[in-house]
C-alpha cells in the first residue's frame, strides 16, 4: 500500500520521537533508533522535517527501482558514519551502566553493545552492512582496551570503520507488507533488551549509575581535549538540556529528591576541565600563575624522580605516580596549545 505525506508528517509530529512515523513507514532499524535516543535526542527528530519527503519516496519505490542498486555499493555519508560511532559510544556507556557487574563483560558484554549500535544506524533506510563483520571488529578489539573507561571509542570506530566498508543497499522488499504486530512486537523486545538494565540501575544503584556516566563522559571528554572545537560542542550539547530546565524553573535546577542526585552529572560536566587542570597542576606543586618553562621544569624533575627503573624498591607506587606524571603533564600542554592556537 502506498504511503502517504501527510500522514507520515502527521505521524511526526504527534510521535516523532517514539518513530511512529518511520514504523508506518516500515523503517523499524530507525523507529528502534528513535525509540531507544528519544528521536536521536530530539535534534534528529526535527531535522527529519526536511527529509520526510525523501523517505515517503524510498518508502514507495517500486522493486524493480530496488533491484538497480544492488548492483552498486551506497556512497559514503559523513552523517551516518558520525551517527554510527555516536550511537555505538552511547550504546556501550548504557551497556557499563546495566550490565558492567555481570562476568566476563568487557570480553563480550561491551563489544556487543557497541557492535549492535553500529549495526543498528548501518541498517537506517535503504542500506545495511555485514553484522558478522562489524561483531567480529567489535570484538577483537575490546581485550586491547580492556577495563578502561574509554574502551568503547576505540571499538565504536573499528566496527563503524568495517561497517562503511561493507555498506550495501538492502534487497528488495517483499511486495506483501509483514505483519505489523509481529514488527511491533519484535521492537517491543529489542526495547526491553536496552531499557530493562538500564532503568534497573538507575532508580536502585542510582549513585553507581551517575559514578558510571561520569566517568565515562569525563573519559571521552579527556580524549577529545585534543579537539577542543569538539569538546567543547560535545560538552555544550551535554550541558544543553541541564540549561534548558533550568531556564524553564527559574534557575532552581531539578530540584530536591531523587532527581536532584542526576544534576551531579550536569554538574561534573561543567566542572570537568577545571578540575582536570587544578588537579595537573597540584600534581607539579605549581599555581596557575605557572608558565610553560615552570610545567616542563617540574616535569623533568619528577619523571626522574619517580621513574619505575629508579625506584624498584617501590616499584608499584612509582608506577602510579609516573603515570598521574605523565597525564598531568599531557593536559597542561594541550590547554596551552589550545589557549595559544
Amino acid at each position: 500500500m502506498a504511503k502517504r505525506l501527510l500522514v507520515t508528517y502527521a505521524l511526526w509530529s504527534l510521535g516523532g520521537p517514539f518513530g511512529l512515523h518511520h514504523i508506518y513507514l516500515g523503517r523499524d532499524s530507525h523507529a528502534l533508533l528513535w525509540m531507544l535516543t528519544f528521536g536521536g535526542f530530539g535534534m534528529g527528530w526535527l531535522w527529519e522535517f526536511w527529509r520526510i519527503p525523501g523517505f515517503v519516496a524510498e518508502a514507495n519505490r517500486r522493486p524493480e527501482a530496488e533491484k538497480k542498486l544492488q548492483d552498486r555499493a551506497p556512497a559514503m555519508s559523513f552523517t551516518r558514519l558520525l551517527g554510527q560511532m555516536l550511537i555505538g559510544i552511547y550504546f556501550g556507556i548504557v551497556a557499563v551502566i546495566g550490565l558492567s557487574s555481570l562476568g566476563s563483560f568487557y570480553f563480550i558484554g561491551l563489544p556487543l553493545a557497541v557492535g549492535l549500535g553500529v549495526y543498528l544506524v548501518a541498517s537506517l533506510g535503504n542500506q545495511t552492512s555485514d553484522l558478522v563483520r562489524t561483531m567480529v571488529a567489535a570484538f577483537v578489539t575490546s581485550p586491547i582496551f580492556y577495563g578502561r573507561s574509554i574502551s568503547m571509542l576505540p571499538i565504536s570506530i573499528v566496527a563503524t570503520v568495517t561497517a562503511q566498508q561493507c555498506r550495501r543497499y538492502k534487497s528488495p522488499k517483499p511486495e506483501r507488507e509483514e505483519n505489523l504486530s509481529l514488527r511491533l512486537y519484535r521492537l517491543g523486545l529489542a526495547y526491553l533488551a536496552f531499557t530493562a538494565p538500564l532503568a534497573y540501575s538507575a532508580f536502585y544503584n542510582t549513585t553507581v549509575t551517575i559514578n558510571y556516566i561520569a566517568e565515562s563522559i569525563g573519559a571521552i571528554l579527556d580524549w577529545l581535549s585534543i579537539f577542543p572545537t569538539l569538546s567543547a560542542l560535545l560538552e555544550g550539547v551535554l550541558l544543553l538540556p541541564y540549561h534548558c530546565w533550568t531556564l524553564i524553573t527559574g534557575g532552581r535546577g531539578f530540584g530536591s529528591g531523587y532527581f536532584s542526585e542526576w544534576e551531579n552529572i550536569y554538574q561534573f560536566v561543567h566542572s570537568f576541565q577545571q578540575e582536570k587542570q587544578d588537579l595537573a597542576y597540584k600534581v607539579f606543586g605549581l599555581d596557575r600563575a605557572a608558565n610553560l618553562e615552570d610545567i616542563q621544569r617540574s616535569y623533568r624533575e619528577l619523571v626522574k624522580l619517580w621513574h619505575p627503573d629508579h625506584n624498584r624498591h617501590r616499584l608499584q607506587e612509582a608506577e602510579q605516580r609516573f603515570i598521574e606524571i605523565q597525564e598531568a603533564y599531557e593536559t597542561l600542554s594541550r590547554m596551552r596549545k589550545t589557549k595559544h592556537s
